[in-house]
């Protein structure tokens, strides 16, 4: 609250007064009975009542006064305000309108009458389509820098099962795939339950992996790597996965330019593949006969296989899985699932199911350029007759210890 106070002025004890009086020292007796209360003259009384209420109004006054005045101020600036925003706001003309008139910063020159000479003209003209040719060009070189194309997944079905080498096996597929640049998917698929030394093995490569468990019944080997194929395919089917699906079993020798490779694949995609008989005594050249990039033959050397329609390994192809799910896109005749057939003899497996997938060499493309390099081999070095340890641990130690000389 704002308030107004009268300083009062100090005693002057040797100042005359116009009447001829004096002030009273502060000993006096008169100043004395004013101060006891015993006597008080009725002028004192009044002036100091005077003061009070001097006092008291001029504060009143002021006070109103200030607040008058602090909002007379505030409404003055809120409608200054909002009557330059609306004159900012409000457009006084059409854009042509003010096109029109003279704001334009260009500098025209006065026309001069000059003759200028034809083949500086031409000269000019020619000038001119240069800079724009070269314009059109780096633009173009900036739009394959910012151009992102995304890369096609891989989908990777790995069969497996209980040996003496599977950690192995497992662990030198899972650093390959470490090195192929994602995305890929790792698709492993063990028999009946899915074992704990596995998941362990799968987690610690760093590959995004997906743990299958196929649960149909089958004491035929054969049909075992069969059946664990067909449960990867009805996986990719369900859940509809989009990517480029190869067999690579866990056993054999692949190079990183055979995944690098797959992504060229637009819809089935062949390459020779390097195997060793089973007398191990010889190698064997299994897979197309290209032309560029066109398929117009088959290498074999086995007699009993010369009747397949395709001379394909198991790890010497690959396919788009829309083919699986997307009937529809590649004009497939009947929508029946496509799966690996159990029924036929062993070395038929692959024919009949790439027969599912492709009318004829036509629809196959055969990778690298003419099928002239061998990235993968088979070569069929399984440990025999060796005893799998429980858990991949042996129960104890051995019995006897000797110390390292």
């Amino acid at each position: 609250m704002a308030s107004i106070r009268r300083t009062l002025s100090p005693a002057y004890h040797d100042r005359p007064y116009q009447n001829g009086g004096t002030s009273f020292p502060v000993s006096s007796p008169s100043q004395k009975l004013l101060s006891n209360g015993k006597f008080s003259p009725p002028l004192p009384f009044f002036s100091s009542y005077g003061v009070g209420v001097r006092r008291f109004v001029a504060g009143a006054f002021v006070q109103k006064y200030s607040r008058k005045v602090w909002r007379r101020s505030a409404y003055r600036c809120i409608a200054f305000f909002l009557l330059g925003f609306l004159l900012g706001m409000s457009p006084f003309g059409e854009v042509d309108d003010i096109k029109s008139q003279d704001f334009s910063f260009e500098i025209k020159p006065s026309p001069v009458n000059v003759k200028l000479d034809p083949e500086s003209v031409v000269k000019r003209k020619d000038f001119v389509l240069d800079t724009v040719n070269l314009g059109v060009e780096l633009q173009s070189k900036t739009k394959e820098r910012f151009s992102f194309i995304p890369k096609k997944q891989i989908i990777v079905v790995t069969p497996t099962y209980n040996r003496a080498l599977q950690a192995f096996y497992l662990n030198r597929m899972g650093q390959v795939l470490r090195l192929v640049p994602p995305p890929i998917l790792w698709m492993v698929v063990e028999m009946n339950v899915a074992s704990m030394e596995t998941a362990d093995i799968l987690r610690k490569t760093g590959v995004m992996y997906r743990h299958i468990v196929c649960t149909k019944n089958s004491t035929n080997i054969k049909d075992r790597g069969v059946n664990q194929r067909n449960a990867a395919l009805a996986h990719i089917e369900h859940h509809k996965l989009d990517g480029i699906v190869y067999f690579a079993d866990d056993d054999n020798i692949y190079s990183l330019e055979l995944f690098e490779s797959l992504r060229d694949i637009s819809r089935f995609g062949t390459w020779p593949v390097a195997m060793l008989a089973q007398s191990k005594n010889k190698a064997i050249l299994e897979g197309p006969v290209c032309n560029g990039s066109q398929v117009i033959g088959w290498h074999t050397n086995e007699k009993s296989k010369r009747l397949r329609r395709f001379h394909v390994d198991m790890s010497g192809f690959a396919f788009n899985s829309t083919i699986l799910w997307d009937p529809k896109r590649w004009r497939r005749p009947t929508s029946v699932p496509i799966r690996q057939l159990d029924t036929v003899k062993e070395g038929f497996q692959e024919t009949t199911f790439i027969e599912q997938l492709v009318e004829d060499e036509s629809q196959m493309e055969g990778t690298p350029a003419s099928c002239s390099r061998i990235m993968n081999w088979h070569l069929h070095l399984e440990a025999r007759n060796l005893i799998y340890p429980q858990g991949w641990l042996l129960q104890k130690n051995l019995d006897v210890i000797l110390p390292i000389k």
